[in-house]
């Protein structure tokens, strides 16, 4: 058998420029399908994460799905709001460490704005426990002071010091404009990959501000507060949106749980987030099948190509396997000798591959990283990666049997005689 090795390994060299774009193929067919598992797995993780170290977010009572989307992701809006009270109450509670409250529903150029406190840019975490950071500037502290996600700030190409006006309604087209209370940037986030870098932050009492001289989501007519008079005024919230809830032991999470859905004041939810992102994902499970699909079938061209190329050269080595014949070897020493010409290939495309994205992974990652926030996964194969490659291994000896079985049926007088 060794011999064989051998003899298959010389063929292969003999015809390394025709093999060798075939390996090309191969090689970046296991890249692609690998990547592509790779990011599948590492945007599952990311939106997975997209908020940690929260354990319940609490809104009025909805759907899980519903509160998720409008609380993390800022996707629709709230049926209904919570009360400032029921917020206090919830932050008083012994078992709760922290309390966020958030506040949604107006816009900027399509970018919701969220109205929340100073606690926000402590006590929020995504990713794997990854805190905001700020890239320049600091957070909030005068009334129409904003930051700015790296999003937000890229877009619109906004700057410290911009002045900037939010539009009422989560539309951000053709909505009226808070014109007469401009915000100034006065901090920008490093990206996080997660909806934080499409939202602008101002805080509670700004929301406040801006909806003074309001009534039913329409300006009072004729009735104006100016900007520098509006601190005259109680900027307590009377509602908002949703609470990001820290306690002080995670073993008494469930029990919180209850003591919101048995809140008396008003009908309240309270959900762990990482439950209801796996229900969310579930919904998008169809798209990232669809892309593992994509490039499985990118696979099986390259083998496809593989055995295209073996057996277009199987009649010009017709005369070297009839040869081989007459020194002694037998069909079945054909047959192995194909078949392990076109199993080599294929093994050497899957090393070439998984080093090409490892290589990838190394150089790309980082850039990424600090582009998008988007954290991609130093490693080198894992244990599905390893599940694709042996499928992939064992397709491609699959194929090699192809013109394994060719070159067995050939004959020694065929191979002998001359052709005409």
């Amino acid at each position: 058998m060794r011999h064989l090795f051998l003899l298959a390994a010389q063929s292969a060299w003999n015809r390394r420029l025709t093999l060798g774009m075939t390996l090309v193929a191969v090689m970046l067919s296991v890249t692609m399908l690998l990547g592509v598992e790779r990011i599948r797995h590492d945007a599952r993780e990311g939106f997975a994460h997209s908020v940690s170290g929260t354990d319940l977010i609490v809104g009025a009572r909805t759907s899980p799905v519903q509160l998720m989307l409008y609380a993390v992701f800022r996707i629709g809006e709230a049926t209904n709001n919570m009360r400032w009270q029921s917020y206090l109450d919830l932050a008083a509670h012994p078992a709760v460490a922290w309390a966020v409250p958030l506040s949604l529903g107006d816009s900027h150029h399509g970018f919701p704005v969220l109205g929340t406190s100073l606690g926000y840019f402590e006590h929020f975490r995504y990713g794997d426990d990854h805190a905001l950071r700020l890239v320049v500037g600091l957070p909030f502290k005068e009334v129409f002071d904003t930051v700015l996600g790296a999003e937000v700030a890229n877009q619109l190409g906004y700057k410290l010091g911009d002045h900037i006006v939010l539009t009422h309604g989560i539309g951000g087209i053709g909505g009226i404009e808070h014109g007469d209370k401009p915000f100034v940037v006065t901090g920008i986030l490093a990206p996080t990959g997660t909806p934080v870098d499409r939202t602008v932050h101002i805080g509670l009492a700004a929301m406040e501000a801006i909806h003074l001289d309001w009534q039913g989501g329409a300006p009072l007519p004729g009735f104006s507060i100016p900007q520098q008079f509006v601190q005259k005024f109680d900027l307590t919230p009377k509602e908002i949106t949703a609470v990001l809830v820290g306690l002080k032991s995670r073993a008494g999470v469930f029990k919180m749980q209850r003591y919101v859905a048995d809140y008396a004041y008003e009908p309240l939810l309270a959900v762990l987030p990482g439950v209801a992102l796996s229900q969310l994902w579930h919904v998008l499970g169809t798209v990232e099948q669809a892309l593992l699909a994509v490039s499985a079938m990118v696979v099986a061209v390259g083998l496809a190509g593989l055995v295209a190329v073996v057996l277009a050269g199987l009649n010009e080595r017709r005369r070297e396997l009839a040869i081989l014949r007459s020194v002694g070897a037998r069909p079945g020493d054909v047959f192995v000798l194909l078949t392990l010409e076109g199993l080599f290939i294929t093994l050497l495309g899957c090393v070439l591959g998984v080093t090409l994205l490892a290589l990838l992974s190394a150089v790309v990652g980082p850039l990424v990283q600090a582009r998008y926030g988007i954290e991609v996964a130093q490693r080198f194969v894992s244990v599905e990666e390893l599940r694709l490659l042996a499928a992939v291994i064992a397709v491609g000896l699959a194929a090699s049997l192809v013109p394994g079985y060719r070159a067995y049926k050939l004959s020694l007088a065929d191979g002998l005689t001359p052709r005409l």
